[in-house]
């Protein structure tokens, strides 16, 4: 694979990870990460989230979780999520941490504030190598049901991209190609390493 993709949400838990567990089993060169300050999976109530620090393995969240109550997890869809996750990777990462995971050619954010935090993070790095980096946000609800839609997408996106040889010449036409195939508004900028 020519690029390296990194798919980032706000918790790394739902969208950012069902785009990297498919781009993954595809082959793809992918990374995810989450923006917030905190990891914050749904509670008893909306007043009551469980809230975890980055870093924290998602076996530990999995099992805190089904030990609270099972049933409520498992309807909710929250351990069948954590299962996906940890089949992916240890942990939840914060994207402003990620320096030492080296460079990224594509980012994709699936909310406009987290797309937000990625470019002024992008910003406020020094840009020694002066090499592009192409920001892409795809609005995706955070849901299970829209996560599997947004992670399709996700894919299909990286897959036009890898499929060019220079995406900085085609990017206008990918976007206007997939905005009018999918009828879905997406944003983007270039920035710089």
């Amino acid at each position: 694979m020519r690029f390296r993709y990194a798919m980032v949400c706000s918790s790394n838990q739902n969208r950012s990870m069902e785009a990297h567990a498919l781009l993954k089993r595809q082959g793809l060169d992918v990374a995810s990460y989450g923006t917030g300050s905190h990891v914050k999976l749904p509670g008893p109530s909306l007043r009551e989230p469980n809230v975890y620090d980055f870093g924290t393995p998602y076996k530990q969240m999995f099992d805190e979780l089904r030990r609270k109550d099972p049933e409520l997890y498992k309807r909710n869809g929250i351990l069948q999520m954590l299962k996906r996750n940890l089949s992916v990777k240890l942990a939840p990462q914060r994207w402003q941490d990620n320096a030492g995971d080296g460079v990224f050619d594509v980012v994709m954010t699936f909310e406009e504030k987290v797309f937000d935090s990625v470019l002024e993070d992008l910003n406020n790095r020094e840009q020694s190598l002066m090499k592009t980096i192409l920001v892409m946000n795809l609005e995706v609800k955070d849901n299970h049901e829209e996560a599997a839609i947004g992670g399709r997408l996700a894919l299909e996106l990286c897959q036009e991209i890898e499929g060019n040889e220079t995406w900085e010449d085609s990017i206008d036409d990918i976007v206007a190609g997939f905005e009018k195939q999918h009828r879905r508004k997406l944003v983007y900028s270039i920035s710089f390493y």
